[in-house]
């Protein structure tokens, strides 16, 4: 039986209120963090990524901030680049999430300080959004890449050792980056092959 109009619409009107839910909720987990970090540890209460340390803290750094200011200023790039990931699939957004992951790994192993914050998956989201419309070379997954280059292309030199600001974590923006263009590229990969 083939779906209405109507019934398809209500099926992309719940789609997309679970997507904008999924960044937010995402987001709870950080915001809790800090906030018993701040209220019971006095900001002492960090889950950070330490050269060759636990492998938890590979996970656990991406919710770890060094206080409110570096997690507001995280969350409002998260949020919309986040958003824009799951326009093209939440299977997109996972990929964009493992693939972060896997090229922190590296760093966990062999860069010789520790490092946190959700900065690593912004980086990610955006080298998937950069790279998906010059792989898919579609109308609206190029325009998707152009408006995110224009929107977030200045924060781009934070990648490079020599504009990012003292105490920031080039490396984990790097290697975040890495990881959103690695998942960009596997998905359009296993795209063609399907």
């Amino acid at each position: 039986m083939k779906e209405s109009l109507g019934q398809r619409l209500d099926r992309n009107l719940a789609r997309l209120g679970t997507n904008l839910l999924i960044p937010a909720l995402i987001l709870l987990i950080p915001w809790g963090q800090e906030l018993i970090d701040q209220l019971f540890f006095r900001g002492s209460w960090n889950l950070p990524m330490t050269p060759r340390g636990p492998f938890i803290g590979v996970l656990t750094a991406p919710f770890s901030h060094s206080g409110f200011s570096h997690l507001l200023a995280n969350s409002l790039l998260f949020l919309p680049l986040s958003w824009l990931v799951l326009t093209k699939s939440r299977r997109d957004y996972l990929a964009v999430w493992l693939g972060v992951y896997a090229t922190a790994i590296p760093v966990w192993l062999f860069w010789p300080t520790a490092s946190h914050g959700l900065s690593g998956v912004v980086y990610g989201l955006l080298g998937y959004l950069l790279l998906i419309g010059w792989l898919e070379k579609r109308p609206l997954s190029l325009l998707l890449s152009l408006v995110c280059l224009v929107a977030y292309g200045g924060v781009l030199p934070s990648l490079i050792p020599l504009f990012s600001p003292a105490g920031v974590s080039w490396i984990g923006h790097a290697s975040g980056f890495a990881g959103g263009v690695l998942a960009a590229w596997a998905l359009q990969r296993q795209r063609r092959s399907q």
